[in-house]
């Protein structure tokens, strides 16, 4: 990382007892306020005091954490059993790259409909109600939309998954692996 993008990006300390220290405030902070920075596109990093630890992610995995807690959860049980079963998977890597492309796609759908005149009314930005109304007409085609976008998608990983084990049985297709037999 280099020192200019280190300068601008805001140092948070947490110190043993828990308490998140914002360096650039001199000031302690809670969950909340970091869940605000986030909220507001704010960088920052979030190390251990005593051992210059980087805890961004795991700071954020705890907000993520409580706001599936409160409130309607983004992710089902299904879907976060799918998550967990991919840690230690051979195709990990991969897994993690394809969602973060995703949320990408999805963040560049939303800010086209925020930078647009689609997000503007009369000159005005939308407000939350304006946003309901919107999405309560536009919100089956948007729908409609990711569904064909995440189903390309899914085609595309299967390919290449069949690719994969194509190209892995086309490499060691030619050295004399025992066949499986049933242990019972």
């Amino acid at each position: 990382m280099s020192s200019a993008k280190k300068n601008l990006e805001r140092l948070i300390k947490k110190y043993p007892n828990r308490r998140l220290y914002d360096t650039q405030t001199s000031s302690y902070i809670t969950l909340t306020d970091v869940k605000q920075l986030v909220l507001e596109s704010e960088e920052f990093t979030v190390v251990d005091a005593k051992s210059n630890e980087d805890l961004t992610r795991s700071i954020l995995l705890q907000i993520i954490l409580e706001e599936e807690a409160n409130g309607a959860p983004m992710f089902s049980s299904v879907v976060l059993s799918q998550i967990i079963r991919y840690y230690g998977h051979a195709m990990q890597g991969m897994m993690g790259s394809y969602l973060e492309k995703n949320v990408q796609a999805f963040t560049d759908i939303q800010h086209k409909f925020t930078g647009n005149s689609a997000g503007t009314f009369e000159g005005k930005p939308f407000s939350p109600e304006m946003w309901t109304q919107f999405m309560n007409v536009q919100g089956p085609m948007m729908q409609g939309m990711m569904n064909n976008y995440i189903d390309q998608s899914k085609s595309l990983f299967v390919q290449m998954q069949e690719q994969m084990q194509s190209q892995s049985k086309n490499l060691f297709g030619t050295f004399p692996f025992p066949a499986p037999t049933d242990k019972k």
